[in-house]
């Protein structure tokens, strides 16, 4: 009995594994099936033509305040500020403003740090000017260090 039960598993499962075997002509068959997909969405497929997309850039004059960012400011460690300010930083903690202050008094700036009374925010200018032309040339170089450097307008 345990004989003919032996046997009887060993065939089904023989059957099982033959029967789950793919054949070349089914491969052969989803390839050329999906090579004939492909050429079809290349014949269809148009060209499309780009046009190159042209950047304008403002053209402003030396004293031009209308592409700066414009805030008042209160100087929290008693220096004085110019109408053109270079910001490297930009806090919501006075601790964390202080840290970037240090380390632009460390490279040589005159940093200070000033509030907007408006937002809270703790700003630190690493140098101040009368004049904007210098003030765009301090924050393009001050961007090889910090590249989120910007120019602010100080009003009153």
């Amino acid at each position: 009995m345990k004989k003919n039960i032996l046997m009887g598993l060993a065939l089904i499962s023989a059957l099982a594994f033959t029967s789950c075997g793919s054949t070349e002509s089914s491969y052969k068959k989803a390839y050329e099936k999906a090579k004939a997909q492909e050429t079809a969405a290349q014949t269809t497929q148009q060209p499309v033509a780009v046009t190159p997309v042209q950047t304008v850039t403002p053209v402003t004059t030396p004293q031009n305040t209308a592409n700066d960012r414009q805030e008042r400011l209160n100087v929290m460690n008693g220096g004085v500020l110019k109408a053109f300010n270079v910001v490297c930083g930009s806090f919501g903690k006075i601790e964390n403003a202080n840290n970037l202050r240090n380390t632009l008094v460390a490279k040589g700036y005159s940093a200070q740090i000033a509030q907007n009374p408006e937002t809270g925010m703790y700003r630190v200018i690493a140098s101040s000017f009368d004049d904007r032309n210098a003030a765009v040339q301090s924050r393009d170089a001050l961007r090889a260090t910090y590249p989120d450097a910007w120019l602010l307008y100080r009003t009153y």
